[in-house]
């Protein structure tokens, strides 16, 4: 059976204040949404949005409804990237692929948001489809169809003081990298998984998922950013346009950001919504 179509879609970070996530958002040099708020469910959302995938900030806007585990999240170590989305533009031929893999698909499940704009809300439509934890692990993922992509972006949305333009990579600690890694290959194939040394990379589009050990992630960013446990995802990696732009914009906004070996400006987990956030050149 043939491989799916798929591509990285978004990161999902899970936030207790919404509110003041927005504005850390701002103040790393992003334009922001409007505020979404997803039907049936008591969360909402902003979102960071470039050409082809995006960053979302996910928290609760109504204490009484359903949270589907971004409290349990909370709970186990406060705000940081919570998911890793893929993107598929058919829903029922990926679940008929994934079958013939031998994969376990769920749905697609119907999920829409209102979206908070000045001249009246709009509804942003979703299918999603989701694996067991055993055949996407490790990055709490699902695999979203865009029903309704045109409402998702406008030009003023995508260009960004940061100079920012998409995301590269995350990088997620784990107990085993290549036990990890290597249950990716029914999805996204067996050329798409590559090892480098102790660390393991799944391909997913033009991003990759870089799966290391909390060794080597405390290695990575000084601290391995596990406290709430592994596995993690501990940083991601942001493409720029323009780097001198990117670090005139965070120390204009007195982000403490470091320029690193190798042209990577650095801003660390507690000025990042709790998780690693690197900028290199695109």
């Amino acid at each position: 059976m043939a491989l799916p179509a798929l591509n990285f879609d978004h990161a999902i970070y899970g936030t207790g204040d919404l509110e003041a996530t927005r504005k850390a958002a701002q103040k790393l040099g992003f334009v922001v949404t409007p505020r979404g708020r997803h039907k049936g469910w008591g969360t909402g959302n902003y979102c960071v949005m470039f050409e082809q995938d995006y960053l979302e900030f996910l928290g609760m806007v109504d204490p009484a409804g359903e949270s589907n585990g971004l409290d349990k999240f909370l709970a186990s170590g406060g705000d940081g990237l919570l998911a890793i989305t893929f993107g598929i533009t058919d829903s029922a031929l990926v679940a008929e692929q994934l079958r013939g893999r031998g994969l376990n698909p769920h749905g697609p499940h119907a999920l829409s948001r209102l979206l908070e704009l000045p001249e009246g809300d709009i509804e942003p439509r979703f299918a999603l489809t989701r694996l067991p934890p055993e055949e996407m692990p490790a990055i709490n993922g699902f695999l979203v169809e865009h029903l309704t992509p045109e409402l998702l972006r406008r030009p003023t949305w995508v260009r960004h003081p940061n100079a920012a333009v998409g995301i590269q990579s995350v990088t997620v600690a784990v107990e085993n990298p290549e036990e990890t890694a290597r249950a990716y290959e029914k999805l996204v194939g067996i050329s798409a998984v590559t090892p480098t040394d102790d660390t393991w990379a799944v391909h997913v589009g033009k991003q990759v998922i870089l799966f290391v050990t909390a060794d080597d992630a405390a290695g990575l960013y000084s601290d391995d950013g596990t406290a709430r446990g592994l596995p993690t995802i501990c940083g991601i990696t942001l493409k720029s346009s323009d780097l001198d732009q990117t670090y005139a914009a965070l120390k204009a906004n007195k982000i403490p950001a470091e320029r690193l070996p190798g042209g990577v400006i650095r801003v660390d987990r507690e000025d990042a919504v709790g998780a690693v956030m690197d900028f290199v050149r695109a």
